[in-house]
């Protein structure tokens, strides 16, 4: 019995798609001369079709970036402590402390060449 029911089965799939290949085929030999003639406007319009849609998809993925780099900024000044906050405020130290040790060697020089010189500065 289930011999027979997937016998019949496979054999009304196998005559459905041996149908839609005939049909497929049909189609394509029926189309094929439309295509030719049509190929000067179909093939630029398919390609001004793909660079607009690209288009619209790269300035929806900018526009997501955007408001997700906003909304990491807005929960890093909240407080809340977005993922990555911890290496920026590592890299804001790291700098700051960079800053601060190339500037007191310029205060010691300035204030050398004052004593030298007898100028206050400003």
């Amino acid at each position: 019995m289930r011999f027979l029911t997937a016998a019949t089965i496979g054999g009304i799939l196998l005559g459905l798609s041996g149908l839609t290949l005939t049909g497929t085929v049909v189609a394509l030999i029926i189309a094929t001369p439309v295509l030719v003639l049509f190929s000067p406007i179909l093939i630029p319009a398919g390609i001004v079709l793909f660079l607009v849609t690209a288009g619209f998809l790269f300035a929806g993925g900018c526009g997501v970036v955007a408001l997700a780099a906003l909304l990491w900024i807005y929960n890093y000044v909240a407080g809340r402590h977005p993922p990555g906050s911890d290496q920026l405020d590592y890299a804001r130290m790291t700098i700051a402390n960079k800053a601060r040790d190339a500037k007191e060697p310029v205060k010691e020089g300035e204030t050398q060449v004052q004593q030298e010189t007898g100028v206050q500065g400003s």
